[in-house]
């Protein structure tokens, strides 16, 4: 089984995150355990984490790394869109803190759940594959053309979005396409010769937004964002790692509404997008990696930190 590397901006989120002793803190995208381990440390023997996990192989690992540590340890298989439900779950009522580190980690990449077009697997892409939910096979041998490239252009924000689903609907006629090999090649027969030459693979926009589709990942942060805000005690602190465009912009704008700035056109008499200030936003500017850790772990380079505190 592949290993989980250590989270993205570790130190810099546990000092923005501020665990205190006894402190009561939620991982809502627990992976390996890294990030939980670096908070349960900090929170001591009287302290409580609870975790959260749709993967059922983040959850057995984490589980194993956390048990030696002392505190109290609640870990849960859910969405972490059910972020107020886990907590009822639990019995508890306010927390210190809770982390998102969104998207999908090195070990997803690297399990055979057809994530990566780096190899030839099954086209999966779902964080558990228990659910009876469809999978990436299902969603791009049954959605029709038009339907496929808004997907693609909404969740991948790929320019060559009508090319690309005319060629899968083309490739599908001939046989469905079940393969990350089959999809990638499908992706890398649409799109001009100078795209294939570029600096990412012409196939990881359309990867992206099937994945962001099968998991409903969007709808789960939108989602989770204000219930984890409306968790917090006075002074409880969340943090957010996004991965690219879409998650940041969701969470830049919770940030912004929650921390009172009005999204509203100016000429109308009074709000009305529901903006209430009940947090202080502690980074104006996300937090960023830097070239060392970049370079130790190359899929770094596209996250960003963002941290608010609740009044």
């Amino acid at each position: 089984m592949p290993e989980y590397h250590r989270p993205v901006l570790l130190d810099q989120t546990i000092a923005l995150l501020d665990p205190k002793v006894g402190g009561v803190f939620v991982d809502a995208t627990l992976g390996g355990g890294g990030a939980a381990e670096a908070i349960l440390e900090k929170l001591g023997p009287a302290g409580t984490l609870i975790g959260i996990d749709r993967d059922p192989d983040a959850v057995a690992a984490a589980t194993s790394r956390l048990e030696p540590l002392p505190g109290r340890k609640i870990i849960v298989k859910a969405n972490f869109a059910s972020f107020a439900e886990v907590l009822v779950s639990a019995g508890v009522d306010r927390i210190d803190g809770a982390l998102f580190d969104l998207g999908v980690s090195s070990h997803q990449l690297h399990g055979e759940r057809g994530f990566s077009f780096m190899r030839d697997e099954p086209l999966d892409m779902r964080m558990d594959r228990s659910e009876n939910t469809p999978n990436a096979a299902d969603i791009v041998n049954s959605l029709s053309e038009s339907q496929l490239a808004d997907m693609i252009y909404r969740y991948g924000e790929e320019r060559y979005a009508r090319r690309i689903a005319k060629a899968i609907v083309r490739r599908r006629a001939q046989t469905r396409i079940l393969t990350t090999g089959q999809l990638a090649d499908a992706v890398v027969s649409a799109v001009p010769s100078e795209y294939r030459r570029g600096d990412i693979h012409p196939a990881t926009r359309t990867f992206q937004a099937i994945r962001i589709c099968v998991n409903n990942e969007l709808q789960a942060v939108e989602k989770a964002i204000p219930a984890a805000v409306d968790a917090l005690k006075p002074s409880g602190r969340l943090c957010v790692i996004s991965f690219h465009s879409l998650e940041d912009r969701i969470v830049k704008r919770w940030f912004r509404k929650l921390s009172g700035c009005c999204e509203c056109p100016p000429r109308l008499p009074e709000c009305q997008c529901g903006a209430r200030k009940i947090v202080n936003v502690l980074t104006a500017k996300p937090v960023t990696p830097n070239q060392s850790e970049i370079a130790d772990n190359p899929r770094s380079r596209s996250s960003k930190l963002r941290c608010v505190e609740k009044l």
